[in-house]
C-alpha cells in the first residue's frame, strides 16, 4: 500500500507492535526542486537525508514479528516528519555542515505544500494504524552515523531512547540489550524525548506502550547487516511486551 508520502506493508498483521520508519528514504519528489535540493549525490547518500538502512531493517523486522509497519517516501531534508508542526528544525537549512540551497528561502508557502502533500499524510496514516488496536505498542526504528564532523566517534551499536513521561519499556529494553553484551546508549547518542515528535504524537499522547530504537548505520547499511539485527532485535521483542507486563 504505497502513498506519495509513505508505504504501509501488512497492515493487518497479528502483532501488537506497529514498526515505524520516520526517515526510511533520501527520496526528493519532483515538484520539490525538480527533484533536488542543490545539494551534492554523496551527501544525499549520507545520514542527512535519511537514516541508512533504517527502511530494510523495518521491513525485515517487520516480517519477523508478523507486525504492520508504516515507512515515509520522501528525504527528512525535503520536511522532517520526526519534528512537531511548529519546530524550526521541520525545514532544515545546514545540516551537520552541508548547507540545503532548495531550503534556504523556503517560504511559508513551500513550507505549507510540503507539509499538506507528504508530513500530514503520513501522520494521518501513521495515527489510523496506531489507533487499529486498543493494545497497539509502537516500535520507532532510527539509525544514527558513527561519527558527526568535527564530534567524537560514538562507540554504540545501539541506542535505545525513550520518554521520561513513558519508561515502562525503554529502560527494560536497555537492560535486555546489554545482558546480549551489544554495546547499548541509553538515552544516547539523543536524548528520548522531543516535544511534538512521532513518539510524543503517537505513542505518549494516547498511553501507547513505545520505545525507540537507533542501530549505528555502518552495522544495517547492507542486507545481510538488516537481517541480522532483524533477527537480533525481533528476538528480544518477541515476547518482550508481555515480560514488561504490558
Amino acid at each position: 500500500m504505497t502513498h506519495e508520502s509513505h508505504s504501509i506493508i501488512g497492515p493487518s498483521r497479528g502483532s501488537r507492535w506497529l514498526i515505524t520508519c520516520d526517515h526510511a528514504t533520501n527520496r526528493v519528489p519532483d515538484w520539490v526542486g525538480g527533484g533536488s535540493l542543490g545539494i551534492a549525490p554523496e551527501d544525499m547518500a549520507r545520514h542527512i537525508a535519511y537514516d541508512v538502512g533504517a527502511a530494510g531493517l523495518t521491513r525485515k523486522l517487520a516480517e519477523r514479528l508478523d507486525a504492520p509497519a508504516i515507512l515515509t517516501d520522501f528525504s527528512r531534508l525535503v520536511i522532517d516528519p520526526n519534528r512537531g508542526e511548529d519546530d524550526p528544525t521541520l525545514l532544515m537549512r545546514i545540516y551537520d555542515g552541508t548547507v540545503i540551497p532548495a531550503n534556504r528561502h523556503a517560504g511559508p508557502a513551500e513550507r505549507a505544500l510540503r507539509m499538506e502533500r507528504l508530513y500530514r499524510p503520513y501522520h494521518a496514516a501513521y495515527e489510523a494504524l496506531a489507533a487499529a488496536r486498543p493494545d497497539r505498542a509502537i516500535c520507532a526504528i532510527h539509525s544514527f552515523t558513527r561519527q558527526l564532523r568535527g564530534r567524537p566517534r560514538r562507540p554504540w551499536a545501539v541506542g535505545v531512547l525513550y520518554s521520561h513521561r513513558d519508561e515502562r519499556l525503554g529502560k527494560a529494553l536497555v537492560r535486555e540489550c546489554r545482558d546480549l553484551g551489544w554495546i547499548t546508549g541509553d538515552n544516547e547518542p539523543y536524548s528520548g524525548h522531543l516535544d511534538g515528535d512521532s513518539i510524543d504524537r503517537h505513542a505518549l499522547a494516547q498511553g501507547r506502550p513505545n520505545v525507540l530504537i537507533e542501530v549505528r548505520n555502518d552495522l544495517i547499511a547492507d542486507e545481510p547487516g538488516q537481517a541480522l539485527w532483524a533477527e537480533r532485535l525481533g528476538d528480544v521483542l518477541e515476547g518482550f511486551l508481555d515480560r514488561c507486563g504490558l
